[in-house]
């Protein structure tokens, strides 16, 4: 992410991020809040509606914790240029801007690897991916039963072609999410951007603020080529953002080159933070899920609260790196500030 800053500029509002990080200061004064509404329809829509909502009751009871309204939940992954996970890193080897300003605050720092699990299945069962489907659902089921390990895991299935359905909502029974994958049947055009637009603003939205930290994420498989979708791929991601959910795309695209379907599945994963997989082959789809499954347990986690913080519901950019720039840090890009 590149900022209009000039080179010194920004090597000082580092170095204040730095010193910020090494030495946070005490606020004995915490305000809390309840959740904000969800945000209104995308306004770059087709003509037409908007995706339509679906109800569904989240099991999230036991992590109702409000936290400060003003508090940013920051979850990221560090690792070398081989892609190997970095363990064992302290507040200090980074440093943080939060809209270009070093933050005011920082409330906490831990290097997470049992943070309760919000993951989502999308799968696309459009007929473009008929006979890769059984694949699909074969591998989603083990991804499943390696990732929902916890009680305080919560895990729901959506299948996609050119509406959305929820075949299981949220819950940790692995015979009920098994179920939800195998209920899923291959036809009709395919709305790919609906599809993320709907599972992030009614599946994860609801528990994006207000509670103890836990890893958003959604798993989404699919060729990445959108021809039905009444929002738009900004949408898609805006709202993921919103309900600050890591896209993690498995391309079904298995073509010695990579599509323009392909494109829009690492765009969709970099803009949340999260990867997008390109296996050669059906055969290794599986790899792809067993990477993301060791992701998630594999993350760190900061509380900040952000510097001059306006409840305006603008976008506020996020740019955290690693003192050692052999490392690399993949978060989200930013997120948008509630509206009051």
């Amino acid at each position: 992410m590149i900022f209009a800053m000039s080179r010194q500029s920004f090597l000082a509002a580092a170095l204040v991020c730095v010193f910020g990080f090494a030495s946070p200061m005490r606020d004995a004064a915490q305000q809390s809040a309840t959740p904000q509404p969800a945000p209104s329809q995308p306004s770059s829509t087709q003509p037409g509606q908007a995706p339509s909502s679906q109800s569904g009751n989240s099991d999230d009871s036991a992590f109702k914790i409000v936290t400060s309204v003003n508090e940013v939940n920051l979850i990221f992954t560090v690792t070398d240029k081989h892609g190997n996970f970095i363990p064992n890193l302290k507040q200090s080897d980074f440093a943080l801007l939060d809209d270009q300003k070093a933050p005011a605050r920082i409330s906490s720092f831990t290097q997470q690897t049992n943070l309760p699990l919000r993951v989502g299945i999308v799968i696309d069962a459009s007929t473009s991916i008929r006979s890769r489907f059984q694949f699909e659902q074969q591998a989603a089921t083990e991804f499943l039963l390696q990732a929902v390990k916890s009680r305080s895991d919560r895990a729901f299935v959506m299948g996609f072609d050119s509406t959305p359905t929820v075949t299981q909502d949220w819950t940790n029974n692995l015979d009920a999410l098994q179920t939800g994958v195998s209920k899923l049947r291959p036809g009709g055009g395919t709305a790919l951007y609906d599809a993320v637009y709907t599972a992030c603003r009614d599946k994860l939205l609801d528990i994006s603020r207000g509670q103890e930290p836990v890893r958003r994420a959604m798993v989404l498989v699919s060729d990445g080529n959108d021809n039905q979708s009444r929002a738009y791929i900004d949408d898609a991601i805006k709202m993921c953002q919103r309900s600050e959910t890591i896209i993690y795309a498995i391309s079904t695209n298995w073509t010695p080159s990579r599509g323009k379907g392909d494109d829009v599945l690492e765009k969709m994963a970099r803009a949340t933070g999260g990867r997008a997989f390109f296996p050669p082959s059906v055969d290794e789809m599986a790899i792809g899920f067993n990477s993301i499954e060791e992701e998630l347990r594999s993350q760190y986690a900061l509380t900040y609260t952000p510097a001059d913080f306006k409840a305006d519901g603008a976008f506020r950019t996020i740019y955290l790196f690693a003192l050692d720039r052999r490392y690399q840090v993949r978060t989200r890009e930013g997120y948008f500030s509630p509206k009051q």
